[in-house]
């Protein structure tokens, strides 16, 4: 491999499946990674699957040299398009509403934002970050958001309470006309 070539971003899958008498079975796509039984306790195989992409997520760190998955696949991931940029990024792909599939997969940071249901597990280490920041890095790294100041109308400025919150009572007809207001009947 030549020096400063990138290679393929890697990609772990755990998928739940479901068979037509109720049990259902874990895969992964590493073929080394020991799967429970098919069983029809879903519950405990959803609980493992998740379990299981912890695991990959914990052994695996993302390599400054790996391409962006996301790319080699075509951005099957995401909709919109972007331009694979940045330092790689380890990504947890997984929709709660259909929990059945985990995927870890090494991703650029151009990438990682537009993904829906998308974590970030851990970012990838540049250069500059490897070597330690120096001197002028520390005193040009901004020391956080500013304080808010207190001002007259905030409820800390002379050491009152916060106000009330207005009661429960809405108000009706808001904005609508009223008709006669001054409590005489019209002619």
């Amino acid at each position: 491999m030549l020096p400063g070539s990138r290679v393929p971003g890697r990609t772990w899958t755990i998928r739940l499946t479901g068979h037509p008498d109720h049990s259902a079975t874990v895969s992964c796509t590493t073929e080394g990674c020991r799967m429970p039984a098919r069983s029809k306790d879903v519950a405990a195989l959803r609980a493992f699957a998740a379990e299981h992409a912890r695991a990959h997520a914990r052994l695996a760190t993302p390599r400054p040299n790996a391409a962006c998955a996301c790319g080699a696949s075509a951005c099957r991931h995401h909709t919109a398009r972007a331009t694979c940029t940045g330092t790689t990024l380890l990504v947890l792909i997984h929709n709660p509403a259909v929990a059945e599939v985990w995927t870890l997969a090494e991703i650029c940071q151009a990438c990682a934002p537009l993904i829906t249901h998308a974590t970030v597990l851990a970012g990838g280490r540049t250069v500059a970050a490897q070597s330690g920041p120096g001197p002028r890095a520390a005193a040009a790294a901004p020391a956080g958001p500013p304080p808010v100041a207190v001002g007259f109308s905030s409820p800390g400025a002379a050491g009152g309470e916060a106000p009330t919150p207005p009661s429960g009572r809405r108000r009706t007809g808001r904005g609508k006309p009223r008709g006669n207001r001054s409590g005489r009947r019209p002619f």
